[in-house]
C-alpha cells in the first residue's frame, strides 16, 4: 500500500496476503504533492515492477519505480510530457501482469480545459509513450473535479471519467482491446442521467475481471450504481466514493456513508461493515478474501475479511 503524508510517500508491503504489513519506508518527497479528496500517490504492481505516482501542485505527474529483484525504489521523471498540465491533481495508474503500465488523467493543456489524457509504458523503459487525449469533451471540457479511473487485463484497458455534455455529468467508458493503442469512441454507462450545476468530486470505480468482463461502480445524485457496459445501472445502495475490485465471479464495491465505510459482495449482495473513516480501497484475494484499506483520523487502517 502506499500512502502520503505531507510532501511525503511511503509505502509498506504485506508477504502474507494482508494478514501483516511491513513497517512503512519512505519512497520520495515530492515537493507540494496534492493530497485529499481521491488524491495523493498511488500505486500498481505486476510480475516484476511496481510503480508509484504522485502530483504536484504545479500540475506534474511524478512517478517512481521498485525493481522487484533489486529491492530498490527509483525517481523516474515525469508522465505528463507538457509541464504544470494537470493541475487539478487526477489520476489513475494500473498495470496488467506481463509489466505493462497504464496512466489516466485530466489534463489542460487543450484549450486550457480539462480533457482525458492517457499514457502506458513496458517492461524497462525509462519513459512513457507521448501522452495521448482520449478524449475531449464537445462541450469544451470534461468533469473539472471527478477523478478517472483505470483497469487492465491481458491486451483490454478500461478507462472511466465523469463527463459534461449539454449539463449533464455522466460516467463514461473509453474501451481498448490492444493495450492502449487505440480505444473505441466513448460510451455512456448506464441509462440515466445527472443535470448539475457543479462538481460532485466522485469519479467511482472501474475493474476489468480474469474473464475480460467490465464493471464499473459510480455515484449519481446521493446513490451508487453498478453497471456493465451496454445495460442498465442496478441500484445498490445511498453512499459515494465508491470503488471497485474483483477476480473471476467476485466482485466486491466499497462506499462511504458519511463517515462510515461499507463494503458489498455482488454476488449475494452482502454487506460487509468496514469501520469509520474515509477513502477506503477494496482489494480481491485469492481464496475469496478481501482486504479494505482506508484513512480513519490521519492514520491508515486495513482490514482483511
Amino acid at each position: 500500500m502506499v500512502f502520503g503524508n505531507k510532501d511525503s510517500i511511503f509505502c509498506a508491503v504485506s508477504t502474507d496476503q494482508g494478514f501483516t504489513f511491513s513497517k512503512p519506508v519512505l519512497v520520495a518527497q515530492v515537493a507540494g504533492m496534492h493530497l485529499g479528496m481521491s488524491r495523493g500517490p498511488q500505486i500498481a504492481s505486476s510480475a516484476n515492477y511496481s510503480v508509484i505516482t504522485a502530483m504536484d501542485k504545479s500540475g506534474n505527474i511524478h512517478w517512481f519505480r521498485y525493481s522487484h529483484s533489486s529491492q530498490v525504489w527509483k525517481d523516474m521523471g515525469y508522465i505528463n510530457d507538457v509541464k504544470g498540465s494537470s493541475p487539478e491533481g487526477l489520476m489513475s495508474v494500473a498495470a496488467d501482469g506481463a509489466d505493462n503500465f497504464y496512466a489516466v488523467w485530466l489534463d489542460i493543456r487543450t484549450g486550457k480545459q480539462n480533457q482525458i489524457y492517457f499514457s502506458s509504458i513496458s517492461g524497462a523503459a525509462t519513459g512513457w509513450s507521448k501522452n495521448e487525449m482520449v478524449y475531449q469533451s464537445p462541450d469544451g471540457h470534461v468533469c473539472e473535479c471527478c477523478k478517472p479511473s483505470i483497469s487492465a487485463e491481458g491486451s483490454e484497458v478500461a478507462i472511466m471519467f465523469r463527463n459534461w455534455l449539454n449539463g449533464s455529468r455522466d460516467l463514461y467508458l473509453l474501451q481498448s482491446s490492444n493495450k492502449g493503442k487505440s480505444f473505441k469512441p466513448a460510451q455512456k454507462l448506464g441509462t440515466g442521467t445527472w443535470k448539475l450545476n457543479g462538481c460532485p468530486m466522485d469519479g467511482g470505480g472501474v475493474a476489468i475481471d480474469p474473464s475480460g468482463e467490465i464493471h464499473t461502480v459510480w455515484q449519481r445524485e446521493g446513490f451508487v450504481y453498478y453497471c456493465k457496459p451496454g445495460q442498465t445501472e442496478i441500484p445498490l445502495d445511498k453512499g459515494r466514493t465508491c470503488s471497485i475490485d474483483g477476480l473471476a465471479g467476485n466482485t466486491v464495491i466499497t462506499m462511504e456513508k458519511k463517515d462510515t465505510l461499507e463494503a458489498m459482495k455482488l454476488s449475494r449482495k452482502m454487506v460487509i461493515p468496514i469501520g469509520i473513516g474515509s477513502a477506503v480501497k477494496p482489494l480481491m484475494l485469492p481464496g475469496n478474501k478481501m482486504l479494505f484499506v482506508w484513512e480513519q483520523d490521519g492514520l491508515i487502517k486495513y482490514k482483511r475479511v
